[in-house]
């Protein structure tokens, strides 16, 4: 769960430390004093895009930085609840090991931070190692889930009822497989359109392939071999001059010019002399020595110096071969590499794409089998799923129009409209039909409703006002998060458009997704969560487990005045002031309410923990 959020220099807030319990996290407050903005800062942690109008005026960078304390699930859950809590943390540490940031000795901790700064930089930290804003988010993403304002609309998109279907059956293992099945079909649709050009195009393409394959081939390259031509050419061009210098060099070493005797000589004349001195002063004989092995590397060199020059010859016919062949290499350099390994590489994929369009009749025949056998594959796999579907998306509809009723939609109708589509090419169903397909399956799924009876049921875009909008969204929410591991929930002001009565059930709807209602029973049903909830409704409020008022407030910084955001966790009087001020009745009547509303809430929660149905509703 979240434990302690920490956010320095980012748009109104100055320096704020939050620590977040288990259960409830209300946050309450009066319009624009930032709650929202908590918000935008955990969404930086999910990935969103950050520029530098979120540093403070006056500051430099702003930062966010997130403290979680990864937890096994409590004896609450079900095992099946336990086992998607403990992947969800196992993940976490895959991701984790796997870029080397895990901390073995404290394992249960992990910080995550990002740095937004006034040149557009972002820096992004987990456990205080620099990673990419990718790795940040994708291991945020598994640790929390925002539910904003926007949801609404999405939900309004018919593409996302498919993957909220099937996050709810668990049914994404599955559709991982139909996918698969669908990639291998998509690559060998695009090799079969590349078999299927025209018999032209083809023959062409054959013939250039031919051509550069011989070309390469007849070659016989060997590796090394320009290097080498290249040093046989330059002896070759130089030999004249070569064997001058080399036979002047040996000349000056083995028998001198003129009057003056050899290097060769004058060095043995001197080591004669050395071993002598030696003989007279022992201290000498490692100079004595020193001089013997110059002498015996003069010879040895004068030796090499005579090998060499009698090596060198004129040979214009081999010159003209080498040039010949260099100009040979240079021009498959110019075509296909700059390197004779690049050129052998090049007519390797030349000669094997030819022998595969040589048989591009047989290889065709074969793709045409594999795209056979997948369509029929996918078909079976897709079936099985939309079977599941089907039976996921009646289930879902009981459960949404008993979240329904309890918002006072009680009359409403909630269905899901799993449907294919006919196509020509498409997937074989087992019962002969071919569907249109994509990488979800056969399906097209979309979330219907009637909201008044009598009426048909109809896409919610075309038929939900904003407020039963709202309430079909917390319905949805309500049900979707118990098959949603993700262990922290936060909901941004989703009480829009919402009375105070409803919001009451809406507090707790909320305060049940924290699985406190199953804590004495062991045996309910979906996943416990950690949950933040910012709203305008006290009915909503008074179910939080801890509650937080955001505030605004003026201070003289230097002479002028900065507003900053002021965070107090309440308990005590202090919440009761505050949602007496949220009634509007911040008078002892208005006092007395709360205390009322209160208490009712305190026996719905202990009514729940030990059993009860959640029937009592503060009145507020």
């Amino acid at each position: 769960m979240l434990h302690e959020l920490s956010i320095r220099n980012f748009a109104i807030i100055d320096d704020l430390q939050l620590t977040f319990g288990p259960g409830l996290n209300i946050l309450t407050g009066e319009t624009g004093a930032g709650k929202s903005i908590i918000i935008d800062a955990l969404s930086l942690l999910l990935g969103d895009r950050a520029t530098a109008e979120w540093v403070r005026a006056g500051a430099d960078v702003a930062e966010i930085e997130a403290t979680f304390h990864l937890a096994q699930p409590n004896g609450s859950a079900t095992a099946s609840a336990t086992e998607q809590a403990n992947e969800v943390i196992a993940e976490v540490q895959r991701l984790l090991e796997a870029q080397g940031l895990d901390e073995p000795d404290s394992p249960q901790w992990l910080v995550l931070s990002r740095e937004v700064r006034l040149n557009g930089r972002n820096i992004c930290r987990v456990n205080g190692r620099v990673v990419s804003l990718q790795i940040l988010s994708e291991i945020a993403g598994h640790l929390i889930d925002v539910h904003g304002q926007g949801e609404h609309l999405n939900l309004l998109r018919p593409r996302t009822h498919v993957h909220l279907l099937d996050r709810y059956a668990g049914l994404l293992p599955l559709r991982r497989e139909v996918a698969s099945r669908v990639a291998a079909l998509r690559k060998v649709r695009a090799e079969l359109d590349r078999l299927r050009q025209d018999a032209r195009t083809i023959a062409q393409r054959m013939d250039l392939l031919q051509f550069q394959v011989e070309e390469i081939f007849a070659a016989d390259l060997q590796p090394g071999e320009d290097e080498e031509l290249e040093g046989e050419r330059r002896r070759l061009a130089n030999a004249e001059a070569l064997l001058s210098l080399a036979q002047a060099a040996t000349a000056i070493l083995s028998e001198g010019e003129g009057e003056m005797p050899g290097a060769i000589d004058l060095v043995s004349e001197a080591v004669g002399r050395l071993e002598r001195l030696a003989r007279i002063d022992p201290d000498m004989n490692a100079a004595a020595e020193d001089a013997q092995a110059l002498l015996e590397q003069l010879a040895e060199l004068a030796r090499h110096l005579q090998d060499y020059a009698e090596g060198l010859e004129f040979n214009p016919e081999r010159l003209q071969e080498v040039e010949e062949r260099l100009e040979l290499i240079h021009n498959l350099k110019r075509k296909y590499g700059d390197t004779l390994e690049q050129i052998l590489a090049f007519g390797q994929k030349a000669r094997d794409e030819l022998e595969e369009l040589s048989n591009w009749e047989v290889r065709t025949s074969e793709l045409e089998e594999a795209e056979e056998r997948l369509l029929h594959e996918i078909g079976q796999l897709a079936a099985e799923l939309s079977a599941q579907r089907q039976a996921a998306g009646e289930q879902l509809a009981r459960q949404v129009e008993a979240e329904l009723a309890d918002l006072q939609m009680a009359r409403a109708r909630f269905a899901v409209a799993v449907n294919q589509t006919p196509r020509e090419d498409g997937a074989y169903l087992p019962d002969g039909r071919r569907v249109a397909f994509d990488a979800t399956g056969v399906d097209q799924v979309e979330f219907l409703i009637s909201a008044n009876p009598g009426e048909p049921l109809k896409p919610m875009a075309r038929v939900a006002s904003g407020g039963e909008t709202a309430r079909l969204m917390l319905a949805l929410k309500s049900v979707l998060s118990q098959a949603d591991a993700t262990p922290t929930l936060i909901f941004d002001e989703i009480d829009q458009g919402i009375g105070g009565r409803i919001g009451a059930v809406v507090g707790q709807k909320l305060w049940r997704l924290t699985g406190q209602d199953r804590a004495a029973q062991g045996d309910g049903p979906g996943v416990t969560h950690q949950v933040l909830c910012i709203t305008h409704l006290p009915q909503l409020a008074a179910f939080g487990d801890r509650h937080f008022t955001v505030n605004k407030q003026v201070q003289q910084v230097d002479g002028v005045e900065r507003t900053s955001t002021v965070v107090r966790c309440l308990e005590g009087e202090a919440r009761i002031d505050e949602l007496a001020q949220m009634l509007g009745a911040a008078t002892a009547t208005g006092r007395r309410s709360v205390e009322e509303m209160m208490a009712e809430v305190a026996s719905v929660k202990a009514g729940a923990r030990h059993g009860g149905v959640l029937s009592s509703v503060p009145k507020g």
